[in-house]
């Protein structure tokens, strides 16, 4: 039986275009990256693709020729590898140190390739390229089969988010093309991989050097009726989830070249956005709406992933290098405490509670590892307690950093989930890390920004001072805001408080009259469809839990002493009916008010 494509997960039914797909007029861009153990083939498969693709001059071709006599390993017979071994130590030693990038294109689509290094010692290089592929190409030498780098290879491209692999088993020239040899190979390779949640993987026996099953079919291998190499590669859908992921744009630079320009310069990482749109600071939560998208070539009527503009808002709001500007509606997470995936490439260990140097996008941070959760086996990927991570191992950890920073989850977005470690005195990257989720326990809650300012609080006059807070714990809280009552104080409490049981209790705590209870009346309906930040959308697709009014009951004051009902009126309304409820009940106006605990 013939192996053919085995999908692991169904694809995305309808996978938008990416910006890079409509900026290459009629063809599409993939990016994908070679990798595997050490000589099997990978430099002479790309080699072989530039050579059959007829994308090597006649200049290149006759150095190739002589070069292959000098370096090569096919006697007279050209030494495709040397087309990607562009070093004079990868000649001279027969391997590849860096990671090689070229690009090719046929009458379908465009390549953009990764040539990585096969050595253990240059794990790090081919996570590089990985970071940035849609696809990988495993190569496996068919007479030694699947090896310890192999499965290396395989956990780390899927951990960087590569979706598709190719299990390119090669040299089926040197194993007398055998079929049986082919599947007992691609059987062991699939005890490993089928696991870790690839979208595909398609298996494809090929001779690399003799270009068989590369751009054309195999007549050695005949019992082969799935694609070749190039066919695949042509024809493979592969979306770009970077389009229709939320908009993300960490800004690189402020443009201030006079007095009557303010711009903020960056790559778009994620989404798309046009002038009028509402943006958001991540960090600081401030709110305001695109004026223009500028760029040398002129203003853009909207901008994608991957496109370099200076975002300019209407407002003067703060915002510096390493900020992050996103939709109010769908916001990243900002916090300093996250786990995440991490692949150590130092001789020297990675230790808990060392410092290091975390980079990611624009912002630079102080960090340290507070926790390895498990370590993994790369023979059996099979999880593992560990203290410390040698080179080029991997693990999940607990991280901490100085001060918060803006992220997703790697797998959400690349770019705004990976990060580098750095070390603070050698200036050496040790490590990469794909963020996984945050530690703070309400993710849920973004910083809010406010128009009313310490400045402008000091100037009202006629009432005690206020405390305006929103948490989780009425006990607490209640506790608190007693002591204030206790002093003489008006105490504003507004609260998610969905059981009566609670707003009984702290009512118990202060005497007659010092509980001031207002029922913000919002129905779900409403409070769902003005969803500012999203948060409804999101509890309803299960991605917040305990959320009051989704997956958490609500239960109503039955006698509250004021109902506001937002649905009908607007917020400053509302706001003059609590101070006229306040006056009416004798609480404030004519001086000598008592302290009131309100519960909102």
């Amino acid at each position: 039986m013939a192996t053919k494509v085995t999908p692991l997960r169904k694809p995305a039914e309808a996978p938008r275009p990416s910006v890079r797909e409509l900026a290459s007029a009629e063809k599409g861009v993939l990016r994908f990256i070679t990798c595997g153990s050490v000589d099997d083939g990978k430099s002479t498969l790309i080699g072989r693709l530039l050579y059959d693709t007829k994308l090597i001059f006649e200049d290149q071709l006759a150095s190739l020729k002589k070069d292959s006599i000098k370096h090569g390993t096919q006697g007279e017979n050209i030494d495709f590898a040397l087309l990607l071994d562009g070093l004079e130590a990868e000649r001279e030693q027969g391997i590849t140190i860096d990671v090689a990038y070229r690009f090719f294109s046929t009458d379908k689509r465009k390549f953009i390739v990764a040539d990585t290094p096969g050595h253990e010692q240059y794990t790090r290089n081919m996570a590089t390229g990985a970071s940035t592929a849609d696809l990988a190409i495993i190569l496996i030498d068919a007479r030694k089969g699947v090896l310890p780098q192999t499965k290396r290879h395989t956990y780390i491209a899927n951990m960087l988010g590569v979706r598709h692999v190719v299990l390119a088993v090669n040299k089926m020239d040197l194993a007398d093309y055998s079929r049986a040899r082919f599947h007992e190979i691609v059987a062991s390779y699939l005890q490993i991989a089928e696991h870790l949640g690839f979208e595909s993987i398609t298996p494809i026996p090929m001779s690399a050097l003799k270009g068989e099953n590369i751009t054309t079919k195999s007549e050695a291998m005949a019992w082969h009726d799935g694609p070749t190499l190039i066919e695949h590669l042509e024809t493979i859908e592969i979306a770009d989830e970077r389009a229709s992921a939320p908009f993300r744009l960490p800004v690189q630079w402020v443009n201030r070249p006079n007095l009557d320009f303010r711009g903020f310069s960056g790559a778009i990482v994620s989404g798309s956005v046009k002038p009028g749109d509402t943006v958001v600071v991540a960090r600081s939560g401030k709110q305001s709406k695109v004026k223009a998208l500028v760029t040398a070539d002129g203003d853009l009527p909207s901008a994608g992933a991957g496109q370099a503009v200076t975002l300019v808002i209407e407002d003067e709001i703060d915002a510096s290098r390493g900020d992050v500007f996103a939709t109010p509606d769908a916001r990243p997470e900002v916090s300093n405490q996250f786990t995440a995936n991490i692949l150590w490439m130092h001789e020297d260990a990675l230790t808990t509670g060392h410092a290091y140097v975390l980079k990611i996008g624009a912002q630079t941070v102080q960090a340290t590892v507070t926790g390895i959760r498990h370590k993994i086996d790369i023979n059996t990927l099979d999880k593992m307690a560990g203290h410390a991570l040698a080179l080029n191992e991997t693990g999940f950890c607990n991280v901490s950093t100085n001060q918060p920073i803006v992220f997703d989850a790697y797998k959400a977005i690349r770019e705004s989930g990976g990060f580098i470690l750095i070390d603070r005195f050698t200036n050496q990257t040790v490590g990469a890390g794909m963020i996984d989720f945050s530690l703070s326990r309400a993710t849920n809650v973004h910083r809010q920004a406010m128009d009313v300012t310490k400045t402008s609080r000091s100037l009202l006059k006629g009432h005690k001072p206020v405390i305006l807070d929103r948490v989780e714990n009425i006990r607490r809280i209640g506790e608190v805001a007693k002591l204030f009552v206790d002093a003489g104080l008006i105490v504003t409490a507004s609260f998610i408080s969905p059981f009566r049981a609670e707003r009984d209790m702290v009512r118990g705590l202060v005497d007659k009259g010092e509980f001031f209870e207002i029922f913000v009346d919002t129905p779900l309906n409403v409070a769902e469809e003005r969803d500012p930040k999203g948060l409804y959308k999101k509890a309803r697709a299960g991605q917040i839990r305990n959320f009051t009014g989704i997956d958490s009951p609500y239960e109503p004051p039955v006698t509250p002493e004021l109902l506001l009902d937002t649905a009908h009126a607007t917020a400053e309304a509302l706001a003059d009916q609590v101070i006229d409820s306040l006056r009416a009940a004798g609480i404030i106006g004519g001086g000598g008010e008592q302290g009131v605990d309100f519960s909102i």
